[in-house]
C-alpha cells in the first residue's frame, strides 16, 4: 500500500471514529468524555493528510513541475472553465486525488439570449439537470488510449448550486461520500484512460448509464466515450478533467495539460474546441459493452 493510499484509509477510519463518538455523545444525552476527546480523531485525521504528504516524498507543491502534456479537448461546442489550473495550483484547492493541474468546464448555451443557470443565495435550492447545457453532452477521448477504468452505476443527483444546497454538499453529502465509497464517491461516474508513458486522463461526474467504451478497449482521438453528468461531488452537470501520473487517483500525483487548439482556459473563459474535433465512432478493437442512450431526465461536484 502506497504511503497516499495508507493516508487516506487512516483519514477515513479517523473520521468514521468522530462520527461513532458523537453518535454516542447524542445517544447518551451528555458527554461520557471530555468534549476535547470527541474532538481528537477529527483533528488527527487532516493532521494525517498533512504528514502523509510528507512521508510519501516532496510533497505536489515543492516538485517541478514537468512541461504540460499536450492532449487534445475532452469536449465539443462552447464551453468555460471553472476551477482551472491557469488560475491557481492546486486547481481544486488540494493536491489529493491528484487534483493539482484538474479543470471543471461547463457547458455554454447557444445563442446570445439563453444563459446558463447561475449561483442563487436562496432559491431555487435546486436545478432540474435538464436545466443545464452540459448535461448529456458528449465527451470524447483526448489521445489514442486504452480504457483502465470505466464506471458509471451512480445516480445523477439535482444541482447543488445555491448557498444551502452548497453547504448540504460541503458539511454532509461530501462527507458521507468519503466515508462509504472514498474516491469512487466523490467522482461520481468516472473514466480513466491509459495515454501511455505514465500518463493517464481522468474524466468525472459522468452521466448514469452514458458510457460508450468499457474497460480494455482501445479508443481514439475525438471517438465519442461517454456523455457530460451530474454524479458524485458536483455542484451542477459539468466534467471534471485531469492528468496524472497513475490509474489509480489516491496514489497519483497530478500532471499539467494543454488542450489542442485551445491551451489552457482561465476561469471564467469561455472556448469552443476546433471544428475537426466531431465526435466519432469508429469501430473499437473489442466487442463494446451494450451502451444506455441518454433519455431526458426530470430530476454534479
Amino acid at each position: 500500500m502506497t504511503a497516499r493510499k495508507l493516508t487516506m484509509t487512516a483519514f477515513r477510519a479517523l473520521l468514521l471514529l468522530f462520527v461513532a463518538l458523537v453518535i454516542v455523545d447524542v445517544a447518551l444525552d451528555e458527554l461520557p468524555t471530555p468534549w476535547w476527546v470527541t474532538l481528537l480523531p477529527l483533528v488527527l485525521a487532516y493532521a494525517a493528510v498533512i504528514v502523509g504528504n510528507r512521508w510519501g516524498g516532496a510533497p505536489d507543491s515543492e516538485r517541478v513541475a514537468p512541461e504540460p502534456f499536450e492532449v487534445g479537448p475532452p469536449v465539443t461546442g462552447r464551453w468555460s472553465a471553472l476551477n482551472s489550473p491557469a488560475d491557481r495550483t492546486p486547481s481544486h484547492g488540494t493536491h489529493s486525488y491528484a487534483q493539482t493541474y484538474a479543470i471543471d468546464i461547463v457547458a455554454e448555451p447557444e445563442g446570445a439570449d439563453r444563459t446558463r443557470p447561475g449561483f442563487r443565495a436562496l432559491w431555487p435550492l435546486a436545478r432540474r439537470n435538464a436545466d443545464f447545457p452540459a448535461f448529456g453532452a458528449p465527451l470524447v477521448a483526448v489521445a489514442e488510449a486504452t480504457v483502465v477504468h470505466a464506471s458509471d452505476g451512480q445516480r445523477d443527483h439535482l444541482s447543488r448550486n445555491s448557498l444551502p444546497a452548497l453547504l448540504y454538499l460541503m458539511i454532509l453529502e461530501g462527507t458521507v461520500r468519503e466515508l462509504i465509497g472514498g474516491v469512487h464517491r466523490i467522482l461520481g461516474n468516472h473514466l480513466v484512460l491509459d495515454l501511455g508513458e505514465g500518463r493517464y486522463a481522468l474524466y468525472a461526474h459522468l452521466r448514469q448509464g452514458s458510457l460508450a467504451v468499457r474497460e480494455g478497449d482501445r479508443v481514439h482521438p475525438g471517438q465519442l466515450v461517454a456523455h457530460c453528468g451530474n454524479s458524485g461531488n458536483s455542484t451542477e452537470p459539468h466534467l471534471h478533467f485531469q492528468l496524472m501520473d497513475g490509474p489509480d487517483p489516491v496514489a497519483a500525483r497530478g500532471i499539467p495539460f494543454h488542450w489542442r487548439g485551445v491551451g489552457v482556459p482561465r476561469n471564467r473563459e469561455t472556448f469552443e474546441t476546433p471544428e475537426d474535433r466531431t465526435p466519432s465512432t469508429p469501430a473499437p478493437t473489442s466487442t463494446p459493452a451494450p451502451t444506455s442512450a441518454p433519455t431526458p431526465c426530470p430530476t454534479p461536484k
